[in-house]
């Protein structure tokens, strides 16, 4: 069921627009136009142009409250905007403080372990690295060289040069270590050593004692930085939690400010000598129009214009559905396709019964039909999946139809078909000969849903005042006669009954075809409209064959696409006759593994293709007849603060 819509207008006091917002617009589902472009007929309109100042307190509410750990806390909503303001100010001022200092203790600690990983090769040496540094007649170099310029070195090169080498540690492909050289012989050394790739090490200054002692104080240094650190994290901690609820409280209310702020986008401004009012528009649905007014009358600060036949000037009205529990998880389907208009009919309901109707005549099983029933109904229950409450409810009528044809979990010898078994059943037909029976029925029922989506068009046209669409289209009235006339001529072949008289046979065939061919110029006749031919008499008589042919062509495959229905049916019992086969069923030795494997198998497969043909059928074959699908979605102003 569609909601009517009425349009309507509120005014007062620019300084009031707050208190509306936060006292009626969030009780109230109101979905907001901009008063600027809408309200052409009001003049010297101006929108507002202040920055919402409650965006980055709330931004900085929402990065605390990331912060709390997993657990629950009570908001506190008492908090007063003043108050609140006040405590994300001076929380922000004490945690970029605390930031700012653990920053720099990062940096710290990032420094001291370079300084590690520096010195670490050169751990083994037994030197006071600060005195070594800085001696007065010799010279000292850290580095790494390659091990196979190493062993160069050691066996060529040391007993000519004046060197002393003491060795660190070695990695798989270089030694660390220093040389020692005389300040008179460091110069040919150094050229030396860089002949063979020697990459110095610089070590500052400022190390204590031997490259061992110097690294286990920087550890020591480390172990105290990152203690520093993490005394930081807990300051940040236990402030954030020592004022959780207020916290999640004015991150609430914020929430709140700021998007009631943001209604001054929507609205308009109208400035005056001595004063300065607002005015916002929107769409509301009828009943919270009377209950707004009616809460309203004794404000004296806020004036309410409803106006009537909005849509009729400026644009159609949005769409909301209201429909019942059990209906309700089907409007996935229709937002999927479109939202109705506001004059269409809403198809929740219909969708609704077809849909889980055919989806348990194609999958017809006890068993399986109650394993979606259950399954699906927790989850909805628990996560509120739409999809899983379609799927529950069509498992219902899986089940039902699983008593008609006699099978659960694929076994058709523990409870008695209550109607037929799909797989065996035959119908004896005039002209056509032995024919599956669930074939017939589903060609039948197919027919029946054809003439009942042309009744929904008809409706549809008649609300939209479209007497071409209703009168002449092979959807509209002329459609139904047609297609009615057809189907009775059917049934009546297929009963052996005579069919009436040539004149009829005219009448109620010949008839809708002349109004499908010369639609067009039927139409203008009626809305009483002089429009010439566009294209010549012959241009058009050809145009028109081609497009009867074609709509003769859509009524076949329309009424033959119905035949799946029970295709699956029967393909389904096939199915789960494998399955008993593949689990010994028929020799007397069941095998439950293979049959619980088997019926998951068949269950989920066959679910989803069969729920995708019947969403197919709904989608190609019903709404193409009668639905357009071209409203746009309501969108409430208190919708988008929660």
């Amino acid at each position: 069921m569609i909601v009517k819509m009425k349009f309507l207008s509120i005014s007062g006091p620019r300084t009031d627009i707050d208190r509306v917002c936060e006292v009626y617009l969030s009780k109230y589902e109101m979905q907001l136009e901009n008063a600027v472009t809408e309200l052409k007929t009001t003049d010297n309109l101006l929108p507002f142009a202040e920055v919402n100042p409650y965006k980055d307190p709330l931004a900085k509410a929402e990065q605390f409250a990331g912060l709390l750990p997993d657990k629950e806390y009570r908001a506190n909503l008492n908090v007063k905007k003043d108050e609140i303001l006040t405590l994300i100010r001076d929380m922000n001022h004490r945690y970029l403080e605390l930031l700012e200092e653990k920053e720099l203790l990062t940096k710290k600690k990032e420094e001291l372990q370079e300084s590690i990983s520096v010195l670490e090769p050169f751990r083994p040496l037994e030197l006071d690295i600060g005195k070594a540094l800085k001696y007065q007649y010799m010279q000292i170099r850290f580095g790494r060289i390659g091990i196979d310029y190493y062993r160069r070195l050691e066996k060529y090169l040391f007993g000519d040069l004046n060197v002393l080498f003491f060795e660190g540690t070695r990695s798989e492909n270089y030694v660390y270590g220093c040389y020692v050289a005389a300040n008179a012989d460091v110069s040919k050394v150094d050229s030396v050593f860089n002949s063979l790739h020697f990459e110095r090490i610089q070590l500052e200054g400022g190390y204590m004692g031997t490259p061992e002692a110097a690294c286990g104080s920087l550890l020591q240094d480390v172990e105290d930085t990152q203690r520093k650190i993490e005394e930081i994290d807990q300051e940040i901690e236990n402030l954030v939690n020592s004022h959780a609820s207020e916290l999640l409280g004015a991150r609430k209310r914020l929430e709140r400010m700021s998007a009631n702020f943001d209604v001054r986008k929507k609205a308009a401004r109208i400035e005056e000598e001595d004063s300065e009012s607002y005015i916002l528009c929107g769409w509301m649905g009828e009943e919270d129009v009377d209950a707004f007014v009616k809460e309203a009358e004794k404000d004296s600060r806020v004036f309410i214009m409803v106006e009537e036949n909005r849509e009729k000037y400026f644009g159609n009205p949005p769409t909301k559905l209201k429909n019942p529990k059990f209906f309700k998880p089907f409007e996935m389907f229709i937002k999927m396709y479109g939202l109705p208009a506001h004059n269409e009919l809403d198809p929740t309901m219909f969708v609704a019964l077809t849909y889980t109707f055919i989806f348990g005549a194609m999958f017809g099983d006890v068993g399986q039909g109650l394993c979606l029933f259950v399954f699906g109904g927790l989850l909805y229950l628990t996560k509120k999946v739409n999809l899983a409450g379609i799927i529950s409810i069509a498992g219902v009528f899986s089940a039902f139809f699983g008593f008609m044809f006699g099978s659960i979990f694929g076994f058709e010898d523990i409870i008695e078909a209550r109607w037929l078994r799909p797989a065996e059943a035959m119908t004896n037909l005039p002209f056509i000969g032995q024919l599956n029976t669930v074939f017939v029925i589903a060609i039948a029922f197919g027919m029946a849903l054809n003439l009942l989506v042309m009744v929904f068009n008809i409706l549809n046209a008649a609300k939209a005042h479209d007497l071409e669409n209703m009168l002449f289209s092979h959807n509209g009235l002329a459609g139904l006669v047609f297609y009615g006339f057809l189907v009775l001529t059917i049934v009546l072949y297929m009963t052996g009954h005579t069919l009436p008289g040539n004149i009829l046979l005219v009448l109620f065939l010949g008839g809708p075809v002349l109004c499908f061919v010369f639609k067009e110029p039927l139409g203008n006749l009626v809305r009483k409209k002089k429009e010439k031919m566009k294209e010549s008499k012959g241009m058009f008589l050809v145009q028109a064959f081609f497009e009867l042919f074609e709509t003769m062509l859509s009524y076949f495959s329309n009424t033959l696409s119905y035949v799946r229905i029970g295709a699956f049916a029967v393909s389904h019992a096939a199915m789960m006759e494998v399955v008993l086969m593949l689990s010994g069923v028929p020799e007397g030795h069941t095998n439950w593994v293979i049959m619980v494997f088997g019926n998951i198998l068949v269950c989920g497969l066959e679910g989803l293709v069969v729920g995708i043909q019947v969403l197919r059928l709904e989608y190609y074959e019903m709404f193409s007849r009668f639905y357009k699908g071209s409203g746009r979605e309501f969108q409430p102003f208190n919708e988008q603060i929660k």
